[in-house]
This record gives structure tokens, C-alpha cells and sequence, in this order.
């Protein structure tokens, strides 16, 4: 069956990663999975938004990628040193803080996709999406904690799992699954998970080929790409199979693969 998350949108799909900061917003300040972001994602039609899961100090869940906040606003500290209060302070000139209850309150026709990041945050992001498990979907680099966040949904019970989508220990499975061509083992690493969302290489290694594709939809799993912000290479990705495409320019990839 497939899950609520993936079902009456258009394909491929278009996942603005961590909202979408168009040239113009970023000479105004505007940053990366700020409010303003996902506005701006929301206003270019797109469907999904993907994001990043990180505790405050004070145990509130905050939409925000790095473990410090050096890059985005300057100051060293790490996000989860630093009060509610303080990081809307902080981020009051770069398009706001948005928090994952605010995100979900705020943006109700909005499908996240969204990465555990901070280890002591799974139990909090499944217990604020278990009410929307409908529209979200669950992931992390660690299949431990994209497991504990999917747990806590299903405790607090209050409508539709999340989908999920792979860790890196069972993409290293699955990678060694079709080196060996086995697809019954591809299909048994694969069958709690509903996406594979990978970069298209790791370094030398290519991790998208056709046979990966083969087996993830044999599977009836999809899979999606990241981080995709060239013309070219999303047509080129959608031609081989690819489902979705995760990137920085979502207005772009609309306009090119809609």
C-alpha cells in the first residue's frame, strides 16, 4: 500500500531542500530553513519541503541543518547550547526561526521530509508528527534514530505512521546487494523503508545506477537525489528513473520537470 505521503502529487518530485532562497532573498539576509524559506518554497508551488531536526536548548524541536550556528548566523555556540528565545533573536534578520510545531501549524498543505540531525531529538520529532504522519516523512544517516522517531510516532497513536526513508547502513546494504545482482536480498534490506534518498555519487563511488533503480522499485521503493541544482542534471537523473529530486532550486526544477 502506498503511503499518504506520496500519493496525488505530481512526478517527479520536487523536494525543496530546506525550503527555497532564491538570489533575491539571500542579498536581504534571508537563510536556509528559516520561516521566510518556506514561504518562499510554498509561494513557488512546490509539494515537499525537506528539513532538518535539531533540539534548542530548552528541548524545543527547531528546523536548522548545521550543529552550531556559525555558518548561518555567525555565532559559534551550537544550536543545542542556545534557548528558544535567543535563537529567534538570532535568526530575526535572516527570515526567522520556525520551529517543527510552527511548520507543520503554519503550512498545512505542505508534505515534510524531514532529517533527525540531533541524536537526543527522535523522540520529540515522532511524538510532534504522529498527528500528521500523513504528510511527513522520517529520515536520518542513522538508522537508529529515524527508527526511534518512526517508534515515538507510532506510541503517541494518533493517526498515519510517517514514511521513512533509508539510513546509511542499509544504503551500504543495499549498495552491496547490487554488486552481487541479488534482488531477493535487495527487496528484504528494503522492506521497512519507503525511499532511498542518496547523493548520486559518494565520492568515486557512483551510488545511483540503473540496476539500483531496478531493484529500489522492485522493491516499491523510490528514489529520490540530492542535491540537484542543474537543468541538466535533473532531466538527465528523471530519464535514467529517478523519482524525486532533492535541491536548492525548486523554482528551477518546477519549471524544468513540470
Amino acid at each position: 500500500m502506498t503511503h499518504p505521503w506520496f500519493e496525488g502529487a505530481a512526478t517527479p518530485r520536487v523536494l525543496a531542500h530546506r525550503g527555497l532562497v532564491t538570489a533575491g532573498h539571500a542579498d536581504d539576509g534571508i537563510v536556509e530553513n528559516s520561516f521566510a524559506a518556506l514561504v518562499a518554497a510554498h509561494a513557488a508551488g512546490v509539494t515537499y519541503v525537506e528539513s532538518d531536526c535539531h533540539l534548542s536548548r530548552d528541548g524545543v524541536v527547531v528546523l536548522f541543518h548545521d550543529d552550531d550556528l556559525r555558518r548561518v548566523t555567525g555565532d559559534p555556540r551550537r544550536v543545542d547550547e542556545v534557548t528558544l528565545r535567543d535563537l529567534e533573536i538570532l535568526m530575526r534578520p535572516h527570515g526567522g526561526l520556525v520551529t517543527l510545531e510552527q511548520a507543520l501549524d503554519a503550512f498545512p498543505s505542505l508534505r515534510f521530509n524531514l532529517d533527525v540531525k540531533a541524536p537526543g531529538a527522535a523522540e520529540s520529532v515522532g511524538r510532534l508528527v504522529a498527528a500528521s504522519g500523513a504528510r511527513v516523512l522520517l529520515t536520518s544517516f542513522s538508522d537508529d534514530r529515524r527508527r526511534a522517531a518512526l517508534e515515538a510516532a507510532s506510541r503517541a497513536g494518533r493517526g498515519i505512521r510517517p514514511a521513512t526513508s533509508a539510513g546509511s547502513a542499509t544504503v551500504t546494504r543495499l549498495l552491496g546487494a547490487v554488486s552481487v545482482r541479488s534482488r531477493p536480498l535487495a527487496r528484504r534490506i528494503l522492506q521497512d523503508v519507503d525511499a532511498l534518498q542518496v547523493p548520486e555519487r559518494q565520492r568515486r563511488l557512483r551510488i545511483v545506477t540503473p540496476r539500483f533503480i531496478e531493484y529500489a522499485h522492485a522493491a516499491g521503493v523510490e528514489v529520490h537525489v540530492w542535491t540537484v541544482n542543474e537543468a541538466a542534471d535533473m532531466r538527465r537523473l528523471v530519464a535514467l528513473g529517478v523519482d524525486g529530486i532533492v535541491t536548492d532550486r525548486a523554482d528551477l526544477a518546477l519549471a524544468t520537470l513540470h
